[in-house]
This record gives C-alpha cells, structure tokens and sequence, in this order.
C-alpha cells in the first residue's frame, strides 16, 4: 500500500463521494504541474457563487444562452419529441431549463448533479411551478456513468447540458463524456449543449476576472473544501486567483498561485509549493460552430440544428445519434 493509498485506509473518510474526492486531490496535486478538478468547485457555496458569476456584467455566457433559448424556444421544441425525459447533465439553478419547459412538452425531468443539496432544493421550487412534471433527482458525478430512474426508462430522452460545460473538458474528455451520455441516453437519443465560441481576447479576460472577485472566491473555494472536508490546512490567503487565455489552445486557462515558499498537508501527505507556482483549477475552451460540430461527430453525434446570438458570441446546438 503507498503513502496515499495508507492515508486514505487511516482517514475514515464519511461516505464514497468524500473518498474519491480525497484520492482524486491528493493524486492531482501529486502531479506536476499541481491541478484540480473544476468539478469540486460545487458544494453548495460553490454553486452560489457561479450562480453569482452568472449575473456579473462582465460574465456574458449565460445572458447569452438565455437569448439564443428563448428566441429559438418554438424551433427546439419542433426538433425534439413530445413528452420525452429532459436529462440535464450538471443541473444547476433552473432558469435555463425552465425555458425549454415553457415551450417544450416534456413527461419528466431528471437533473443530475454532485451536489445533492442545492439539487434537491431547485428541485422542488421548478415542482411548484410545473407540478404535472415528474421530477427526478440524480446525486452523481454526472461525468461517469450512472443509472437513470425506473420512472424514465421507457420515454424518449433529450439531454440537455447547457452553459458551455462541455469546454471545461480536454477535447478528448469532451469526446468521452459524450459517447458516455450517448450510452446513458439510449437508443434515438437527443441532446441540447450550449458551447462558447471564439470571441476577442479582451472580452475572455474580462469574463473571468471580473472587478468584484467573485470569480477569485469561486476558484479558492476548492481549497476551503479540501480544508474543510479533507482536513487540509491551505492558508487561503498565501494563493492568488489567475485566469489568462491560451491562444493556442483556444482556452481560457483557471489557475490558483502560490504567493510564496510554502508545505501544505492533505491526510498525512505534505506538498510544497514554490513562489509563482501553479495550481491549474480550469479549462473553458471555446469552440467554431466547425470544431464543435467536429467534436460531436467524433463521439457518435450528428448536429441536426446550431443557433448563435446575432454577435456570435455563444451556440446552441441540437444533437442527435450518428446513423
């Protein structure tokens, strides 16, 4: 058994998600460059927070989006089928989905997040105000495999995973998650993805490195979680938010740097950091209507149907299985 394998063994660590995230964190600082998952941003202060970057003037995706959905509600809503199950991969707060809902015919609604808290608490306020949708929530990594409710099996599914998601993911990863949702979904499967386009690089800049530094507390969140969930001690305070855009790569690049020489402890491993030094938080790539539409058709997808914003800052695009 290695140090990590032994601390983990000792830690008597709560329940599964807890573990994984320990083994996950201290195999990734372990690495050089140091990196984190992007997806244990989200306890419940994290999705507060990106529920607040969502409103900053400076962050435009999700505006956006909610033009291109609600300008082009009527034309999805002729794409997809009547009373199907709307899968939402990484649900967060409802005001996306709840578009489709007024112009779609949906059965039922499955919302599949790792934050089962704020999950169940959209959850029940989009239940007030559709109450003839059967409403399903799923607590899982959405981006490994999970099982669908009983309740579904039967209808039509259309995922839906909105707000550019899809370039937090290496290219490869993007082409995996989706093969994965392509086999969750099922056979004549749909699915509705948002995904950011190529844009000036002063507008990218801006976005995530807003003036009010919500984005800064977003990104340092991760390690408030690592100290409170998994006993670490980072001194928030010694590591500072930085978010640059690699040209290319086509990227907008998260990262947490270390202000000076310091020993940080994770469940009996120590990892030193030097002055300057990186932790790589985040990826947002953004996409052509072309690359994109090449990426699905490498994990089995068609792209039926794209729509932008007249200043092509941001696409949706309907998807159905390849053939």
């Amino acid at each position: 058994m290695n140090v990590h394998a032994s601390a983990l063994a000792e830690a008597h660590l709560p329940d599964e998600q807890t573990t994984a995230f320990a083994r996950e964190a201290i195999e990734d600082l372990s690495q050089q460059p140091k990196r984190l998952s992007p997806k244990y941003f989200y306890d419940a202060t994290g999705s507060e927070l990106f529920e607040a970057i969502t409103k900053l003037p400076e962050y435009y995706p999700t505006r956006t989006e909610l033009s291109i959905l609600k300008e082009r509600g009527s034309e999805i809503a002729r794409i997809i089928p009547e009373h199907a199950a709307l899968v939402e991969f990484g649900a967060g707060a409802t005001t996306k989905v709840r578009l489709l809902l007024n112009h779609c015919r949906f059965a039922a609604y499955v919302p599949v997040d790792i934050s089962g808290d704020f999950l169940k608490a959209q959850a029940s306020g989009l239940k007030r105000d559709f109450p003839a949708l059967g409403i399903y929530p799923v607590a899982a990594d959405f981006t490994t495999p999970f099982e669908l409710p009983v309740a579904v099996a039967s209808l039509p599914k259309v995922g839906f995973f909105p707000g550019s998601t899809i370039g937090n993911f290496e290219p490869q990863e993007a082409q995996a998650f989706l093969r994965s949702a392509r086999k969750i979904l099922g056979k004549g499967a749909q699915m509705i993805i948002g995904a950011d386009l190529e844009k000036d690089e002063r507008i990218l800049f801006d976005a995530y490195n807003d003036a009010s530094g919500v984005t800064a507390r977003f990104n340092l969140n991760v390690l408030v979680r690592i100290n409170r969930e998994l006993g670490g001690n980072f001194d928030l305070s010694a590591f500072t938010h930085r978010a640059i855009y690699n040209r290319e790569r086509h990227r907008i690049e998260m990262h947490l740097i270390s202000k000076k020489s310091q020993t940080v402890r994770l469940l009996g491993t120590s990892f030193s950091f030097r002055p300057g030094e990186s932790i790589h938080t985040e990826n947002s790539y953004k996409y052509s209507i072309e690359r994109f539409a090449a990426l699905a058709q490498g994990a089995g997808w068609r792209v039926r149907e794209s729509w932008t914003d007249a200043a092509k800052m941001f696409s949706v695009h309907a998807l159905e299985v390849a053939g």
